[in-house]
């Protein structure tokens, strides 16, 4: 190499090692999460705050229940299950067989409060008046102590995890009756109670928090973070995340993320439960 050529390179690798590094993200990569309309908010705003710490990191979520999660994580199109509630047998049977080995984390608690229009006068509802509701035996509000008029039941479709809960703790697996309105989300069945005078429906804890719906206590036990960590409130849950085995890379660090004291504090801003107070 001529001695102009030398220079030349001198200069150039000069530039470069002088030039203002770009900051570097501690991890990079792409996560992708379905499932449950009620864990969702929490991770909604766990991956917001993450991809701003990480800005190489690209997280995109698709809420549509459960049952859809759980589908997702079995299929490999998901890295991460969100889900109100456990897997079934039938699941953990199909994901071996598929090669999959799920692994729980749990995040919060929720409890599902059963929420009516503000100016219904019910005050407070017994687990075996919500099943007989559900159950379609309890078809007018005077029954309940309430104003005249016919119960419109507003449920959750059967894919949703709330449902299963529901069905399992309140109606004791017995079918939701056929005259029932099914829901796709939380956000939808707290939407149809809010324009009916005389609908009764039931949403996580963090649905229940406005003014266009009067949440009903259950045997006299409000929901509400206290109810739930003192397990006195009747129909309380897990906020589950499921992986494919043991996280790595930037899920790892992003579940970690979520357990961490910030992530648990977003936990408690979407009105949920976090682990300890």
């Amino acid at each position: 190499m001529t001695i102009k050529g030398r220079a030349i390179s001198l200069a150039i690798f000069l530039a470069l090692a002088l030039a203002p590094l770009a900051p570097l993200s501690a991890v990079a990569g792409t996560i992708t999460i379905k499932g449950s309309t009620t864990v969702q908010p929490v991770i909604q705003k766990a991956a917001e705050a993450f991809m701003k710490a990480n800005p190489s990191v690209s997280i995109s979520i698709s809420a549509s229940g459960s049952g859809d999660g759980a589908k997702a994580l079995i299929d490999k199109t998901a890295d991460l299950a969100m889900m109100s509630r456990d897997l079934k047998e039938s699941e953990r049977k199909l994901a071996a067989e598929k090669g999959v080995a799920p692994k729980l984390t749990i995040i919060g608690y929720d409890c599902i409060v059963p929420v009516v229009h503000p100016l219904n006068t019910a005050i407070d509802v017994s687990l075996a008046q919500l099943k007989d509701i559900y159950t379609g035996k309890a078809t007018d509000w005077k029954a309940l102590g309430s104003a005249q008029g016919k119960i419109v039941a507003i449920s959750r479709d059967s894919s949703s995890g709330t449902y299963e809960f529901w069905n399992e703790h309140v109606l004791n697996k017995e079918r939701v009756f056929a005259g029932a309105l099914l829901q796709a989300s939380n956000g939808a069945v707290a939407q149809a109670v809010s324009k009916n005078k005389h609908a009764i429906g039931y949403v996580s804890l963090a649905y229940a928090q406005t003014k266009e719906l009067k949440p009903l206590s259950i045997g006299g036990v409000a929901g509400s973070a206290k109810t739930v960590l003192d397990k006195t409130y009747p129909v309380a849950r897990a906020l589950n995340l499921y992986t494919n085995g043991e996280p790595t890379g930037e899920l790892a660090d992003f579940i970690k993320f979520v357990l961490s004291t910030e992530g648990q504090k977003l936990v408690h801003e979407a009105d949920y439960v976090p682990l300890q107070k």
